[in-house]
């Protein structure tokens, strides 16, 4: 299977989501929205997105490193923030980050990089109350599917105009937007610690992993029909594996009827 099917027409596909922002946002009765702006291609898609459907005067960008792990991610989300010439705020997590694990020894990658992220989405909302604002989500499709995120970390949202896109096709978007190139380029990296990148956590690459998923997903297709499709065995169990495991982040919290 090529990348053929995966592709967008970008147009056409920034004029939709343009119009879902805001049109959800105003039926939502807010003008602004709050982005965390973290330097990354997700980030930067969705922001150049949000100016066009709202302007720029109405996106509020949040710049929140953790130490000198975020020096480089800083340094592209301050270049897209001039670029687009939003408002920005910064915030550095790394006492909150650093308070809290004082004291816990046996904290591994893990748990510090999901503290790290809802640490960022409780700013968000926080400054989203200040700016009487929407939080407007970043998580690409392959990232939801995967559960590649963090439950009431990058999960959560108001709205999120990139979670139908596919990791593949939100590049193609973001060449179409005019996102520099360096950032399109970059390794995927959510800097949660030192020389973490988002495909070798998820042990494959964007580009092979969202080939599977569509055809798995999208196109329903059995374990049978993906082998004939060419698709490593150990592979496509891994993948359908991986997208049980973790069901239960995008499902609605279980709620006892009486």
């Amino acid at each position: 299977m090529t990348m053929k099917e995966l592709k967008i027409e970008p147009g056409k596909t920034a004029k939709k989501l343009t119009d879902f922002i805001s049109k959800t946002v105003s039926s939502k009765g807010f003008e602004k929205v709050v982005l965390g702006l973290s330097g990354g291609l997700d980030s930067s898609v969705v922001a150049y997105l949000a100016k066009r459907a709202l302007g720029r005067g109405n996106l509020i960008g949040v710049i929140m490193p953790y130490g000198r792990l975020s020096h480089k991610s800083v340094q592209d989300a301050r270049r897209i923030a001039k670029r687009l010439k939003i408002k920005t705020e910064y915030v550095d997590i790394s006492h909150m980050i650093d308070t809290y694990f004082a004291k816990i020894k046996d904290a591994g990658n893990i748990r510090r990089g999901n503290k790290m992220a809802r640490e960022r989405m409780s700013i968000l909302y926080d400054l989203s109350k200040r700016h009487d604002a929407l939080v407007i989500g970043t998580s690409n499709r392959t990232e939801i599917l995967l559960g590649y995120g963090t439950l009431h970390g990058d999960c959560a949202c108001a709205l999120n105009p990139v979670a139908g896109l596919y990791k593949s096709q939100l590049k193609a978007l973001a060449r179409y937007l005019g996102v520099d190139a360096s950032i399109v380029k970059k390794a995927p990296s959510a800097n949660l610690w030192p020389g973490q990148t988002d495909e070798d956590e998820l042990g494959c690459r964007y580009e092979d992993v969202d080939r599977l998923l569509f055809c798995m997903v999208d196109k329903r297709m059995s374990d049978k029909a993906l082998l004939k499709r060419g698709f490593d065995k150990a592979f496509v169990l891994r993948i359908r594996k991986k997208i049980r495991g973790n069901r239960f982040k995008t499902e609605p919290a279980m709620a006892a009827k009486v």
